[in-house]
Parts: structure tokens; C-alpha cells; sequence
């Protein structure tokens, strides 16, 4: 079972907890995150994108000049594609990106996205995560004692609105609690910051 060292808020080591095999010391399979990860980009595409087709533009009702004798070109519309201000060929249109992954697959991407940050020596546990008061400061001094480098997500056993008002404006560290993980989020982070009171629920939840 893999084991890691426990950190306090100053970065001082303060003891060791071994993880669950099952969660955390999985061989991780890099197909079913990439498959997890694509989806969850997908979902989160708006969709709205919109052009007009020659059909809807403006104007074409009546051909611009005759059919013969001018030696141009036969012209029927000038809403045609080709024309200036004419309308788009296989204009794109409103549509939704989402599609279905099953349980399975995203159950074994997310404990892949997990034991590779053991893997990766890329996960810090700390005793006991807390504010006393909403200071962006103090926090960045918290993840600069512990060595947190670059993109960071900070893992709490449940809803802390101190620590969210404390780390949402500093860049790239989001935060998150123990039964609301996912894959993107996990390998979008440099560095998986984990309170140690949140492990046995992520084991729980998603052994």
C-alpha cells in the first residue's frame, strides 16, 4: 500500500498515512483518462455557435443581371456563398457536444488520476487544513510552506466557504471537497493538496 507523509500548514512533516491499493495505488490507465478528460471538455462546450445560410441572409430574391450577353458568369442570387455578404456553406448552428460515458470508465480514470499523483510524488496531505479568518495572503503562504508549485487543487473534507474565499484569487489553484472530485480537474493540477480528514471519504466513496 503506498504511504505518504503527512504535512501541518507550515510544511513541517508531522507523520505518515498509508492510502487505500484500491483508490490510490491502482495501475493507472491512461485511455480511460484521456476518454474521461475528451468528455468532460465536450460537456462543457456551450454550443452556440452560429452563422447564416443563403437561405437567411438578406436580399437574393432577384438575379443580379441577365443570363446572357454580359460574358460574366450565369448568376441566379447574390445570396450565394461566393458572393460578398452572401451566405455561409454548411453554416454551423446551435448544437449540444454532450455525449454518455458509463460509470465504469470514469470510476477507473478517476482512481488512474489519483495513483498517478502518488505515483508522481505530485500529492500532499495535511493534517488539518483551516483559516481563522478570509486571507488570500495567508493562504499563499500555506501552499508556498508546503511546496505547492504552479497549478494546485485543495482537496477539504466538505464545503469551506473560508478556505474557497481564501484561495479562489490566486491563479490556478482551485478548490474542491472529498465527494466532488473529477478527472480533468486532478490532472489539470500540478500538485493534489489533500486534508487528511478527506481520505478515508474519497477511499470510501470511490474504492
Amino acid at each position: 500500500m503506498p504511504e505518504v507523509k503527512v504535512h501541518d500548514m507550515k510544511g513541517k512533516v508531522v507523520g505518515e498515512v498509508t492510502l487505500s491499493e484500491a483508490v490510490f495505488g491502482v495501475t493507472p490507465n491512461i485511455e480511460a483518462i484521456h476518454a474521461v478528460v475528451k468528455n468532460h471538455l465536450a460537456n462543457r462546450r456551450q454550443g452556440t455557435q452560429s452563422s447564416l445560410t443563403r437561405a437567411e441572409v438578406r436580399g437574393g430574391g432577384a438575379k443580379p443581371y441577365r443570363q446572357k450577353g454580359t460574358g460574366r458568369a450565369r448568376q441566379g442570387s447574390t445570396s450565394v456563398p461566393h458572393y460578398t455578404h452572401g451566405g455561409v456553406a454548411f453554416a454551423p448552428k446551435p448544437r449540444s457536444y454532450r455525449y454518455p460515458l458509463n460509470k465504469k470508465l470514469k470510476r477507473l480514470a478517476l482512481k488512474s488520476a489519483l495513483s498517478l499523483k502518488v505515483k508522481n510524488d505530485s500529492i500532499i496531505v495535511v493534517d488539518n487544513i483551516k483559516m481563522k479568518a478570509t486571507k488570500t495572503k495567508d493562504f499563499a503562504s500555506f501552499l508556498d510552506a508546503i511546496g505547492a508549485q504552479g497549478k494546485a487543487i485543495v482537496v477539504t473534507p466538505e464545503m469551506n466557504e473560508t478556505i474557497v474565499m481564501s484561495a479562489r484569487n490566486i491563479p490556478g489553484v482551485k478548490t474542491t471537497f472529498a465527494t466532488l472530485l473529477n478527472t480533468y480537474d486532478i490532472m489539470n493540477a500540478k500538485t493534489f493538496i489533500v486534508d487528511k480528514a478527506a481520505l478515508p471519504m474519497i477511499e470510501e466513496v470511490y474504492a
